[in-house]
């Protein structure tokens, strides 16, 4: 009994290490990055360390991604990480629109300093004949290379993906939603005609939106992206939006419809079947490392983490309650058994019997780490032929008899991947908000956040205006949204549809 006591006030402990999302939301997220050994900050200004069990949350991420890439028939490839500047260059607006953002090669050597020989500086005459550019995305130099491979109709359709870094100079960082250098995977596809772009670009909005709602657990709203909000050098940008715990909106992925714009860029040009010379048509797409934020804050609580079934790198943990060799000797033979015996059934497991940490130790830990389900097996459950079951989504608890355990926690796992979305869903939908009027606007994006759905007049003009005023952008035009005469929330002039409107990451 004094040991339970013991435990549980050490929970206790390590929880209150947590700030409560209520008190100071941002400081909650960074925190539990942080504890839970997702990621951390590194010595280079704006990038992040991610952290094996972090990394291996992604792991699963990409694991699954790139099946459903490979079931749609793409395939992997790698383009290099430098861009001559020229090339990057080729389309002006997506030039124009990352240029900011840009890292940039100059030098290639460097030399001892003649002043301090521990020192070290750039070598003057070791500069490059042509900057190179580090990839903040890849169409360039991949539609510089399709070049090469495009000569007949019989080339296309190509459909590439890379998994790659890319580096976007961030003045203001946060851990997975926005640093200098993020992980993430681009898709660059070439095709023979308009129609069969348009459909890959839809094809892949709807892959994105199907990973995060029967993975993820997260849902998400698909639509478009208004002109002013637009991928750089795309004709149409398709987005899925979900909805963070704060009232806060993020863009979850992107697909992107690029039109010819690339291939005239780049001189792409194929004969067609009836022998005509036509420029190919593009898409891009991708999704990265921000999806980890995402994750994080749909479903976490003031405990730390908690984890989709469908993602978590160790489904059940075991954890042993012993004193002496000798009762963790008798406790472990029926532990070993029970992870056979659910690995068997495709479930990932751990059996956690270190000596170097308590048991209360472990069951905090893990919690906050967001292990969907604990069992505990002590002495007690030895004689009764039972083990404690913790579920991480409800923080509930019960005896379950040994052999029931498997086809408890296979049950489980459904349950509780169903269980999850099911709330995410519920709580994006009641933060949903028609408004008519500036007013209303702007005191529902005050008291309560999330989605506000309100009519816009359709120009750039009104849309920064909003954005100026407010901080709140057209996070999509939803494909869902049916046509609805109506006048613009903010200059009254007609709309023919409501959009999205959200304070976003």
């Amino acid at each position: 009994m004094f040991n339970k006591i013991q435990d549980l006030c050490q929970i206790q402990r390590m929880s209150k290490k947590l700030t409560k999302r209520s008190e100071d939301y941002s400081k909650w997220y960074n925190e539990l990055v942080v504890k839970a050994d997702l990621a951390e900050n590194s010595a280079v200004r704006g990038c992040m360390v991610i952290k094996p069990y972090g990394f291996a949350i992604w792991e699963k991420m990409q694991a699954q991604l790139d099946k459903m890439f490979k079931e749609t028939g793409h395939q992997n490839a790698y383009f290099p990480l430098f861009v001559p500047k020229h090339l990057f260059e080729a389309e002006e607006k997506n030039a124009e629109g990352f240029a900011k953002e840009c890292a940039v090669v100059t030098h290639y050597r460097l030399k001892t300093d003649p002043n301090d020989k521990s020192k070290l500086i750039v070598d003057p005459e070791a500069k490059l004949e042509e900057e190179l550019v580090v990839r903040p995305t890849s169409e360039a130099i991949i539609w510089n290379t399709y070049k090469n491979w495009i000569q007949s109709y019989r080339d296309l359709p190509i459909k590439i993906n890379q998994w790659a870094n890319v580096v976007r100079w961030e003045m203001r960082t946060r851990l997975f939603l926005r640093t200098s250098e993020f992980l993430w995977q681009e898709g660059h596809t070439a095709h023979a005609t308009k129609q069969e772009a348009l459909e890959e670009t839809e094809l892949m909005n709807n892959i994105y939106a199907e990973f995060a709602e029967k993975f993820m657990a997260m849902p998400v709203i698909k639509g478009s992206k208004t002109e002013s909000e637009r991928f750089a050098g795309a004709v149409e940008t398709y987005c899925i939006e979900a909805m963070m715990q704060d009232g806060k909106a993020l863009q979850a992925g992107t697909s992107h419809f690029l039109g010819q714009n690339f291939a005239k860029a780049f001189d792409v040009k194929f004969t067609s079947k009836e022998g005509k010379l036509e420029n190919v048509w593009a898409t891009s797409w991708g999704v990265s490392t921000r999806l980890m934020g995402a994750l994080i804050m749909t479903h976490s609580d003031d405990n730390g983490l908690v984890l989709p079934p469908n993602l978590a790198p160790i489904q059940v943990v075991i954890v042993p309650i012993y004193k002496g060799e000798e009762q963790l000797e008798e406790i472990s033979k029926v532990a070993n058994k029970l992870a056979d015996d659910l690995k068997e059934a495709g479930i990932s497991v751990k059996y956690d019997d270190r000596d170097t940490q308590k048991p209360g130790w472990k069951f905090a830990q893990y919690e906050l780490q967001g292990v969907p389900v604990r069992l505990a097996i002590g002495p007690k459950d030895l004689e009764k032929g039972s083990v404690e079951l913790a579920r991480r989504d409800t923080l509930t608890k019960e005896f379950v008899n040994q052999t029931e355990v498997v086809e408890k926690v296979k049950h489980l796992m459904v349950e509780m991947q169903d269980t999850l979305f099911e709330k995410a869903f519920n709580f994006r939908n009641e933060h949903i908000t028609e408004v008519d009027s500036f007013d209303e606007f702007k005191k529902v994006l005050k008291e309560k956040g999330g989605f506000i759905s309100a009519h816009w007049d359709g120009t750039a003009e009104t849309e920064n205006k909003i954005k100026g005023l407010t901080k709140a952008t057209i996070r999509c035009i939803p494909f869902n949204s049916e046509k609805e005469s109506g006048s613009c929330v903010l200059t009254g002039k007609p709309s023919e549809q409501r959009v999205l409107f959200a304070k976003a990451y």
